[in-house]
C-alpha cells in the first residue's frame, strides 16, 4: 500500500501567549499550529500490484564482505535516478592512522567502499533550487538518507537553495569502518556537520532536521549561532523519556546480533521506517534505502557503530539539547514540527517544552516520526512559510 498525501494546505492555527517566568525563559509568544484532517481528508490508499523488485546495483559496486550477498541487475532504478540528480561534496578530514580498515569479528580486510578516503569524506547531496537563493539544508534522521526529502526538495527549490545530504555512514556518501578514520560519535557527527555546512555555504542557513540527529544539529546550532538563521526540528528527542532508543535501533548496538542484524537490509532499513508510524514503503523507495545494504557490507557496520554510539551518548546529548533550547540566551528562532502518529516518541510533554522555551510548535496529526516520509510536500511548503514568516519578524 502506498501513502498519498492530497490538500497540502489545510491549516488552522491559534496562538498562545504565556507570561511565563523562569530561570531558563523569559515572557514568550509560544504559537501552535495544528493540521486539522477533520474537514479534510489527507491520506488516501492506493494498493501497490508491484511484487517483484530488482536488486539495482552492478555487481562491480560490491566490495566482496557482507553477510547480506544479494543478486545484482544493471537494470534502471530510482536509486540510480537518486544518483544522477546529486552530486559529492569533500568534507571534514579523515582521522586515524591510515591504515586498511578490517572487519570486527573475522579480522578480514574491508573492501574499498569500508576504507576511508585519502584525505577528505565525500559527502553525497541532492541540490535544488538556485544557487543565490538563500539556503536550507535538509538533514534525515537515524536511520534514514536524504532520499527521504526528495518530495520536499522541489518545492522548496521554488524560493530557496534547497541542500538535503546523506550523513557519513548513510546512502551514497562515505561509510569507513568505525575505528578507522570515523568512530560515528555524536561529537564526531557535530563537527562534521560544520565542516560539510562551511564547505557548500559562507552565508547563513536555515537548518531542518529530523529525529535523533537533531541533538547533533542543536549542538551545532549552540556553537555557530551566528550560521544559523532558523532552526526546524522534526520530531526530535525533547524529553527526558525521550532519550532511549526503540527496540528497533538498539537492537543493532548488541553485541554480535546487531552486526548480523545490520547486515540484513530488511531489517536495517524497511523495519526503521516502516515501524514508526503510519509510512507505508513503494517498493521502488524501498529499493532505493535497500540498495547500500545490499551492495556492501560497510553500510550495515556504520549502523551498527551509530547505534552503539547513540545507545551511549543519546541521553546527555538529549539534556544537553534541552538545556540549549530552553537557554534565556537562545536566540535563533526554533520550530518544532511534531508527527503525532509517531510509534517511537511520545508526544507526551512535547507541547510543554515548547510551551515553557516559546518555541513554536506545530502539530501534523497524520504524520510519524519520519513526517518528510508520511508529508514530503506538505513539510516543504510548511518548512517554506517558517522561514518566509520568520524573515518578516
Amino acid at each position: 500500500m502506498a501513502v498519498h498525501i492530497q490538500n497540502p494546505n489545510f491549516l488552522h492555527t491559534h496562538q498562545l501567549r504565556s507570561s511565563l517566568t523562569s530561570a531558563s525563559a523569559s515572557p514568550a509568544s509560544y504559537h501552535f499550529t495544528r493540521y486539522s484532517p477533520a474537514k479534510h481528508p489527507g491520506f488516501i490508499c492506493k494498493s501497490n500490484n508491484k511484487d517483484d523488485y530488482l536488486i539495482d546495483a552492478p555487481v562491480s559496486a560490491g566490495d566482496g564482505f557482507s553477510f547480506s550477498g544479494g543478486k545484482y541487475s544493471d537494470q534502471p532504478s530510482p536509486s540510480d535516478e537518486w544518483l544522477k540528480q546529486g552530486k559529492w561534496v569533500k568534507a571534514h578530514r579523515v582521522g586515524g592512522s591510515g591504515e586498511e580498515a578490517k572487519d570486527p569479528i573475522f579480522g578480514l580486510t574491508m573492501g574499498s567502499s569500508s576504507q576511508a578516503s585519502k584525505d577528505v569524506f565525500r559527502w553525497f547531496c541532492v541540490e535544488s533550487g538556485k544557487v543565490d537563493s538563500p539556503p536550507v539544508i535538509l538533514i534525515h534522521g537515524f536511520p534514514s538518507q536524504s532520499y527521504s526529502y526528495r518530495k520536499a526538495l522541489p518545492v522548496l527549490s521554488k524560493n530557496y537553495r534547497a541542500i538535503a545530504f546523506d550523513w557519513l555512514g548513510f546512502g551514497f556518501s562515505d561509510k569507513p569502518q568505525a575505528g578507522y578514520g570515523f568512530n560515528y560519535t555524536l561529537d564526531e557527527y557535530v563537527s562534521s556537520l560544520q565542516s560539510f555546512i562551511d564547505e557548500v555555504t559562507t552565508t547563513q542557513v536555515s537548518l531542518v532536521v529530523q529525529g535523533y540527529f537533531s541533538t547533533a544539529a542543536v549542538k551545532y546550532a549552540r556553537n555557530r549561532p551566528e550560521k544559523i538563521k532558523n532552526l526546524i526540528l522534526l520530531n526530535p528527542p525533547l524529553t527526558p523519556e525521550h532519550a532511549k532508543l526503540p527496540s528497533t535501533l538498539s537492537v543493532f548496538s548488541n553485541f554480535l546480533l546487531g552486526e548480523i542484524f545490520s547486515q540484513d537490509p530488511l531489517r536495517a532499513s524497511d523495519k526503521p521506517l516502516t515501524s514508526c508510524g503510519p509510512y507505508k514503503m513503494k517498493e521502488d523507495d524501498a529499493m532505493v534505502y535497500r540498495r547500500p545494504y545490499l551492495t556492501s557490507g560497510s553500510s550495515g557496520f556504520a549502523l551498527n557503530a551509530i547505534s552503539r554510539a547513540m545507545k551511549k551518548e543519546l541521553k546527555g546529548y538529549t539534556e544537553e539539547m534541552r538545556t540549549s533550547l530552553m537557554d534565556k540566551d537562545w536566540k535563533i528562532p526554533t520550530t518544532v514540527c511534531w508527527g503525532q502518529r509517531d510509534k517511537w516518541l511520545s508526544y507526551q510533554g512535547v507541547e510543554e517544552f515548547c510551551k515553557s522555551s516559546g518555541h513554536d510548535l506545530v502539530e501534523l496529526p497524520m504524520a510519524g516520526h519520519h513526517v518528510q516520509e508520511d508529508c514530503g510536500e506538505e513539510i516543504g511548503g510548511l518548512i517554506s512559510r517558517i522561514i518566509t514568516k520568520s524573515a518578516l519578524i
